[in-house]
Formats: C-alpha cells, sequence, structure tokens
C-alpha cells in the first residue's frame, strides 16, 4: 500500500523568540531566497513519479521562515473518475500522528502529570509487571516469557525502545501474537475504542526487556490512551482543545465531519504489475482495513499512533510551531526546553541503524 502523501518541508532552525513567524504565501520565491525556476523541478519531480506509474498525484510545501515559497498539487486524487488532486486535499496521515501525540504528551509532562521516567503502569496498571517473550512455536502460536527486568516508563514509550511491536506492520511473530488477542494498529477500524485496544495489549509479552533497544511499535497508541487517562479527556477532544483550535488547524481530525468527506484523498496501492491503482473499499492487511475509515459517522478509535487525517497545510502550520520554540499565532503550545529535549538524542548509544538517532518524538538526522 502507497500513501502519495508529500509534506516537503525545508524549513530552517530555531528562530529567535521574537520571531515566531506565521506560515503565510511569501510575495514571491526570491524573497524569500528561492529560485522560482529551480521550485519548478519539484512539479517535475513529482511527475515523473506519476509517469512511472508510482503514484497518481502528491501535494508538496516549501516554506522558509513562515514564507510559502511553493505549495502545489500535481496530478490526480482519482484519476479512474477524473478528479484531479487540489492543494486542500485530506490525506491520511498515518505515523505523522505520532508527532502530535507526543506533543501532547510533552504538554502533560510541562504541567506537572507526569515525569518522563515514570513507569507507564503508575497511570495505567495493566502494564504492572511485563514479561518478554523468550520462545515461540509459529504452528501454533504458543509462546513461553520470562520477566522483564524492569517496568516500561513513559520515556521508553516516546523513544520506542519499549520492547512493544507492532500490530499487523510488524515482525511476524508479533503479529501472530497480537492477532489472535484482538490487537489491531489502530487505522483503517470500524469501531472499537483505543482503550480496549491498549489493555488487551498490556498482557501481551515484549520483544525485547525495556530500554535495551529501538522497536518501532504501536508505543504512540500507548500514549495515546495515556493522554486520556491523565487528562480525563478523549484523545480526539484533547488535541481539538489543546492542539488543533489554538494553532488554527482546521482540516485535522481522526473522523471528518459531513462537510469534509468529499476532500479525503483516494487511498492508493499497487497491482501485481507494480502500477498504481485505487484501493478497494475494504483490504486484507492482517485483518481487515476499511479504505474511507476517517469519514464514518460514529468512528471512535482514536489512534494515537496513525489514526489522524490532514492536509499540508495543516501539517505545515503544526510544523512552524515547533520551528517557533512552541509558539504560533500568539498561543503559547510549550515550552522552548522541552521542545530542545524532544529532539536530543534519547537513545545513547544506541541507535536505529547506520548510526540514526532518535529523540522524544522524531528521528534526528
Amino acid at each position: 500500500m502507497k500513501s502519495i502523501l508529500s509534506l516537503l518541508l525545508a524549513l530552517g532552525m530555531f528562530y529567535a523568540v521574537t520571531a515566531q513567524p506565521l506560515l503565510q504565501p511569501a510575495t514571491t520565491p526570491e524573497s524569500a531566497g528561492f529560485s522560482s525556476q529551480r521550485l519548478e523541478r519539484i512539479n517535475q519531480l513529482i511527475q515523473s513519479y506519476i509517469d512511472s506509474n508510482y503514484i497518481e498525484g502528491a501535494i508538496a510545501l516549501v516554506a522558509r521562515n513562515g514564507k510559502i515559497v511553493y505549495h502545489n498539487a500535481v496530478g490526480y486524487d482519482n484519476k479512474a473518475a477524473g478528479k484531479k488532486l487540489q492543494k486542500d486535499a485530506i490525506w491520511r496521515i498515518a505515523s505523522q500522528t505520532k508527532a502530535i501525540t507526543s506533543l501532547a504528551v510533552m504538554q502533560l509532562y510541562e504541567k506537572g502529570y507526569f515525569l518522563l521516567d515514570d513507569a507507564v503502569s503508575k497511570y495505567i496498571p495493566a502494564f504492572q509487571k511485563p514479561r518478554v517473550l523468550q520462545s515461540f512455536n509459529k504452528i501454533d502460536t504458543s509462546y513461553t516469557t520470562e520477566p522483564a527486568k524492569r517496568e516500561i516508563t513513559i520515556r521508553d514509550l516516546l523513544t520506542h525502545t519499549s520492547g512493544i511491536g507492532y500490530a499487523q506492520i510488524g515482525s511476524e511473530t508479533m503479529n501472530a501474537i497480537y492477532a489472535k488477542a484482538g490487537v489491531v494498529g489502530g487505522i483503517g477500524l470500524k469501531g472499537g475504542l483505543l482503550k480496549d485496544n491498549i489493555l488487551r495489549l498490556a498482557a501481551l509479552p515484549l520483544v525485547h526487556q525495556p530500554g535495551d533497544r529501538f522497536t518501532y511499535g504501536l508505543n504512540t497508541d500507548v500514549l495515546g490512551y495515556l493522554v486520556e487517562v491523565v487528562s480525563g479527556l478523549s484523545l480526539d477532544a484533547y488535541f481539538k482543545q489543546y492542539i488543533f483550535d489554538p494553532l488554527g488547524m482546521k482540516d485535522t481530525y481522526f473522523y471528518l465531519p459531513a462537510n469534509k468527506q468529499n476532500r479525503l484523498a483516494m487511498l492508493h496501492m499497487s497491482d501485481k504489475n507494480n502500477r498504481v491503482e485505487n484501493c478497494p473499499e475494504t483490504l486484507e492487511v492482517n485483518g481487515k482495513f476499511y479504505r474511507d475509515y476517517p469519514n464514518l459517522p460514529d468512528g471512535s478509535f482514536y489512534s494515537g499512533g496513525g489514526g489522524l487525517v490532514s492536509t499540508a497545510y495543516d501539517y505545515a502550520i503544526f510544523m512552524q510551531m515547533l520551528l517557533n520554540g512552541g509558539d504560533y499565532n500568539g498561543k503559547h503550545l510549550i515550552g522552548r526546553n522541552s521542545i530542545r529535549l524532544m529532539t536530543l538524542n534519547q537513545l545513547g548509544e544506541k541507535s536505529l541503524g547506520r548510526n540514526a538517532k532518535f529523540g522524544l518524538v522524531h528521528r534526528i538526522v
């Protein structure tokens, strides 16, 4: 399956406290230090992917110091229906949800609700006394475990070092263990609750000892439930009140209101010849995946690890706030020192491979 979301955000280092630029179109690209002629190469690059049948369309946005010098849609949203792609198309942003959930966690950390090295079980008791996978029998999906050497901490979850794996898109072993227990990845669902998914997950073994190494997993979904437990709000309500409304992110949701559902971009996949085509309404991806889940009128599963939909412009606002040091349009979302902590290496000598490191939100390049 391919996502054709393309956010090309050319944004500089942190600005001075007094700058706090807002995203707005530059008078000309040249006024912001860019070449109109060279920016045209972005169109050419996207078109080359379209011509190769790798994607049907993409949106790119480039900004510097708050000045948008390029924001364009190239190609089709739904070629079979003759629908051209528009700049305000709403995308399933999948794991880009993680940055927003992690910001919510850091907001609550700043307010003193918890410490980063607190055990998660202090707030979600189901995670007490975790166990680590010892052996796995592929034939009947049975397994043996041993006690973890310590509890999982909030910092472990933020850095993906807890030992929690991913459902549906993880390793063959963990896919099998999670599927048998009814643990899901959190997007493409009809019904269900984040709470129930996390409590099922808490009873299952870890891939490795907490803190031992980086394993990309359902950590941020656990953090989403942590936000709900600590704040007393659903993740959906928390995001709206403390992130989306203050920033003016008007097109970012878990589930779209009726008047915006026609802007949901088509999801695409590769056929057997590796050519792009529209996804069917229902897919089998280690379980059922519903293509148009963001348009469900009564959607209830708020996946902190992958459930949001958004536009290129809305997500650029979120990124601009981070670059501003936590402020945007006169609203203060988080302190500069917290953002600095989020972007420092938290893995120590461990790495993701190729010496890549990880902060509290993102991979560090």
